[in-house]
This record gives C-alpha cells, structure tokens and sequence, in this order.
C-alpha cells in the first residue's frame, strides 16, 4: 500500500522510506510547537483579544487549547486552526462541580502539563491534570516543589517520584520570589515565567525566579523571555558571572492583546536539514533564518561542522551536502544541551559519517516522551551499529556493515515519540529495509511530516498494514 497525502491511520502497523538519490529541494515546516503552546498561554491570560497566526496543528497544540477552553478562554479557530483568536481571561471561573474542579487531560504533552501547572497555580482555582501511562512517568516534581512555598493553597504530584497527575487547589501565588531546580528541564523555568505576570496582577509585586544549578536548554528560557515582551511584560535574564552561579529572573507587568505570526518549527525542520546531510543533496527551509527564537536552529551548525555547507538569507537556511570534501560526512564531539530536540535526529546523520561522533551534556533527555537516549541506542543497535551510552548522552560509530537490507527488514520502535519516528525515517534514505512502527505518533507534533517528507523526496513510502 502506498501513501500520498495523509497521516497513517492506527491501523498502519509500521512505514517504510523507499531509499534513492540526493535529496534536493525546499520546503515549510508547520508552524512551531514551543512558540504556538507559549503564545496560547499568554494570549489565554492577556487584556483582550490576541489574533495567532501560524500556529500548529497536532495533539499538542490541541491538548493546551482544550485544556484552556474548558477552563473557560474563548478560543476560535480558521484556517483549519492554523490561526487562533484567543480572548483573554482576567481571574478563575469557578467549575459547576466544586468537588473535582477541573479535570483537564494533557495527553503527553508535557509543556501543556508544565505551563498549565504554572499559570493555574498562580490563577487560582481546583485543577486536576493527569494523561497518558507516560506521561504518569515523566517528573514535575522540581516544578511542584518551586510552587509550594508560594502558593495560597496546595499543589501536589500524585504518582510515584513526583509524575502526574497533579492536583491544584489555590487562591494564586502568595509570595513573588520562588526558585527552581535547572537541572531536568527549562520547561519548569518557562513555566514559572509565564505565570508570574498572573501572580504580579493580583499582588501588583514583580517576581523574581531564582534557577538553582546549570540550566537545561538556555534557548528555550529566551525564547519564553522573547515571547513574553512580545506580549507585553517585562522580563530581565540576570545569568551568572560563573558556572557556579545561579541565573536570576525579574519580570512585572501584564500580557496585552497581540497579532502575532508563529515562526515554523526548528525542531521539526532538522530532519528535511538531516536528509540533505545523509542523501548528498541540499534542502532548504523557508520561514527560518539564524535570527529565529528557536534555538534548534542551530542544527544547522552541527552539520557545517560534520562538512556540509550552510547558506542563508533573511527568510531561508539551506543546507547543501553535495560536495563534501571526499563525499563524506565527518564525525564530531558536540554538547547539544542547547539543542536537545535534534539529538536523535543528529544520531541518524552520525550512522553514516567516517568517524565517531560523541553527543554531550543531554542527560535530561532520558525524561522526556521516552528515554531518549537508551530507548534511542537499543534501536540503532539494530540497524548494526555500535552505540555507547554515556551519563551525558551516547557515541554513535558509523555503520561499517549494517543488519539491514530489503531482503533482512528491521522494525524500529518508536515508543509512541514523535522525535524517534521522524528521526528513524531518515535511515530510510540510505538503508533498505528500515521500518518504522506506530508512524502515527508523529500527530503529536506534526500530523502530516509523511506528506511532506513525501513531497521533499519526490518518491513514496510504503507502509504496512496487520
């Protein structure tokens, strides 16, 4: 069965990408998930109505709308939801039933569990947020702990090891200074920045936020600041003078009613950049320059550094892999703190490259859809290839001979995370053989990345069926 358009039902047992020639091309990613999830909160809470265009539409984004809509903002949606109007909501609306409150299912979206953890605290009001197994397994308990010595009320984290579901029962925040571990993830600090402009319009104080030990992907904590002055508050990033340091936040003010046009996702565009560096080809993304606020763009300069050649304007990164000196890819020793998302995506790249290539400082990667880097070693091991994993993150050697071929298939899991499933995809180019199961998990955060790989590669998957 061959696919042309549409997302792969349950159904679909596993995909399969037919490999060939360079890959040549452009394309525009969706519009991204960070910034769409971000500015939905900040636009729920703002004075008035803010106009989303862009935004992106998979079960993430769904997740936080209807999160947000059953709480009681107002949020209506054209252009098949790619732009959201969005009115303001100024205090909590008491639920019909006071005994349970609102119950609100987050799947396993976990900056929709952290940013609604966040802001509802400081809101005001009885909130349960619970989702998938998973999501049960994935820790909050850095961010309930920040919470707890401010709130006017209590919050809680009710599975084992401090995971979901989390109970909220309060009147707001009762204190303006707080601080949290840095340590497991920046979702927690983005979190507790964008709810206190909540927190300051009920006690008219400022908020300080003090981040104990090295924070996690620093990009996204400037994207989130970034974002929050676009709607209208003020935040300052004190960093430390030493790496023993800690980062102090300041921020004051209130959310205004934007129009805002949501960037394309950086994360996801690692892959059509990736495809380029494993065919030979060159790709270019529309929609992304080196100026974006995501810091995945700096993917980009991990390929240079592995051979390929980088090209930009004000509107587009083109990556261009076919002249490599010798035709090959080299391996390289690289901290990807700052750009976790694209780790599994770089692991794929590193399989065909003539040296090793050793990934640094993303040991908070085993906390997130799945363990992202022993899940991620266990499945590359099967294609042959030799992984050692580290506290930080893995070393991944070039495929010398692979356990693939057409005649030898392999399924991979993707542990319902969106990132393995499009990372593995990328094998596909250059190993025959490759099959990906549960295809569909890539709904989370781009329902239709089958199309419009499809599209970019010019030839079809295969996908199979039970």
């Amino acid at each position: 069965m061959n696919s042309t358009t549409e997302l792969p039902s349950d159904a679909i047992a596993t995909v399969r990408v037919i490999p060939g020639g360079p890959v040549r091309g452009s394309i525009r990613p969706p519009g991204s998930k960070s910034l769409t999830n971000r500015a939905l909160l900040m636009a729920a809470f703002g004075r008035g109505t803010s106009q989303l265009d862009g935004a992106l539409v998979s079960e993430d984004t769904h997740v936080m709308t209807d999160s947000l809509r059953k709480i009681g903002v107002q949020i209506e949606t054209e252009d098949a939801g790619r732009t959201l109007v969005v009115t303001g909501l100024q205090q909590a609306i008491s639920p019909s039933d006071q005994a349970t409150g609102h119950d609100l299912y987050i799947a396993n979206s976990g900056t929709t569990v952290r940013f609604l953890t966040a802001a509802l605290s400081a809101l005001g009001g009885h909130y349960t947020l619970r989702g998938v197994p998973r999501m049960h397994e994935r820790p909050i308990g850095d961010l309930v702990q920040a919470l707890s010595p401010v709130v006017d009320g209590n919050i809680e984290a009710v599975s084992d090891g401090g995971c979901p579901p989390v109970h909220i029962h309060t009147n707001g925040w009762a204190k303006q200074e707080l601080s949290v571990a840095g340590n497991v993830s920046s979702q927690y600090l983005s979190g507790l920045m964008m709810a206190a402009p909540l927190a300051s319009r009920r006690s008219g104080a400022p908020v300080s936020i003090r981040v104990v030990g090295e924070l996690v992907s620093r990009p996204y904590a400037e994207m989130t600041a970034d974002a929050m002055q676009v709607f209208g508050a003020s935040v300052n990033l004190i960093w430390p003078e030493s790496s023993t340091g800690d980062l102090i936040v300041q921020i004051d003010g209130d959310y205004d009613a934007i129009g805002w046009s949501i960037e394309p996702d950086a994360s996801a565009a690692s892959y059509f950049w990736a495809a380029a560096a494993i065919s030979g080809g060159d790709v270019t993304v529309r929609g992304l320059s080196r100026a974006a606020t995501q810091g995945d763009v700096a993917f980009v300069d991990v390929l240079q550094q592995m051979g390929c050649r980088i090209e930009e304007t004000d509107d587009s990164i083109r990556v261009d892999a076919s002249e490599l000196p010798g035709g090959k890819l080299r391996g390289i020793d690289v901290d990807m703190n700052a750009i976790s998302d694209t780790v599994q995506t770089l692991s794929v790249v590193a399989l065909f490259a003539t040296s090793p290539t050793r990934v640094r400082g993303v040991a908070h990667n085993r906390f997130k859809e799945t363990d992202r880097i022993g899940d991620l070693a266990r499945e590359l091991r099967k294609l042959g290839a030799t992984i050692q994993e580290h506290e930080d993150g893995m070393t991944i050697h070039p495929l010398v001979d692979p356990g693939v071929s057409a005649d030898s298939p392999v399924r991979l899991d993707t542990y319902h995370d969106h990132r393995m499933a499009m990372s593995f995809s990328l094998a596909g180019l250059r190993l025959d053989g490759v099959q990906i199961e549960n295809p569909s998990c890539t709904g989370k955060t781009y329902p239709n990345y089958w199309a419009d790989l499809e599209q970019l590669i010019g030839r079809s998957h295969h996908w199979t069926a039970e």
